[in-house]
């Protein structure tokens, strides 16, 4: 018997809605990119993109444990020597609170040119709104 493999021609994807309101970072993260992934559907297939879409909402009320508000830095270089710089996550919630999710759940897909086709269906917005609503989003099952 063969082993069946999915072409990225017989992909179906599906909308999906996620409130990130009260969610801890890190768990809300790992869901995230498994869908985005295809990994919570039967016909996954590590080499083609069998992911769906992820829309989330309220980013910007996101939560997280212990210290990591003031401990947690974010770190840029502007290229030039001694252009390092970091900002706590408390900081980078206030100025970027999309991007904050966006890093936790692109460092959990593989570093290849897949992971950046996958990333590509994550639509975070900051506020309750978003454009997505005729693509008809479901909410997603999370774990807890």
């Amino acid at each position: 018997m063969k082993t069946w493999n999915a072409k990225p021609g017989e992909v179906e994807r599906r909308w999906y809605l996620v409130d990130a309101e009260g969610k801890t970072l890190g768990r809300l993260a790992t869901q995230i990119a498994d869908t985005l992934r295809g990994k919570t559907k039967p016909e996954y297939t590590p080499h083609v993109d069998t992911g769906d879409f992820v829309v989330v909402v309220n980013a910007e009320k996101i939560a997280v444990t212990g210290k990591k508000l003031d401990d947690k830095l974010y770190y840029r270089h502007s290229g030039y020597p001694g252009g390092l710089r970091s900002r706590p996550l408390r900081d980078e919630l206030e100025r970027r609170p999309t991007e904050v999710l966006r890093k936790a759940v692109k460092g959990m897909l593989p570093r290849n040119r897949l992971s950046r086709a996958q990333i590509k269906k994550l639509k975070i917005y900051a506020g309750p709104e978003h454009p997505h609503e005729a693509q008809g989003p479901k909410e997603l099952e999370l774990k807890t």
